[in-house]
């Protein structure tokens, strides 16, 4: 049976002992996800137009994370335009991807004209479809009642 010479088992033993003495909290932990992904949203489909929430809209080249709608037409699947519904300030000091808003319900206005959107803070916002304007629903786009 082979051994180790005294020194390096000396070694051996302090470091296992320095091991046992540091605490868990201080060790590395593995990388946790920082935010889960973003629900799927029903796209809203009025006459040959589908209107979709819109994700990875950085990698598009955009200024943030969701909040975005795109019309989709139905027979060719051309994207047909791109409307930011509302704008996300970010804090420098903050990881982005902990900031990102996206937007969690979209269904058609009840004049058939518009989309109303709900965001994941709640804010609800109208998009009308033929000028492309977007409002709020509730005053400064400030949580609504459930919808």
């Amino acid at each position: 049976m082979h051994t180790l010479p005294p020194l390096l088992r000396a070694v051996r033993l302090g470091l296992c002992a320095l091991l046992i003495t540091i605490p868990l909290a201080t060790r590395a932990a593995p990388p946790a996800a920082k935010r889960v992904a973003p629900a799927a949203v029903a796209p809203v489909t009025m006459g040959k137009i589908r209107y979709e929430a819109v994700h990875a809209t950085r990698a598009r080249g955009l200024p943030q994370e969701g909040g975005y709608v795109a019309a989709i037409d139905t027979r060719t699947g051309a994207e047909l335009w791109l409307q930011r519904i509302y704008e996300t300030p970010y804090d420098p000091a903050l990881e982005e991807d902990v900031q990102d808003v996206y937007i969690r319900r979209m269904r058609r206005g009840s004049d058939g004209k518009a989309i109303d959107i709900i965001d994941e803070r709640g804010r609800c916002y109208r998009l009308t479809l033929a000028s492309r304007e977007v409002q709020p629903c509730c005053a400064a786009g400030a949580a609504c009642p459930a919808r």
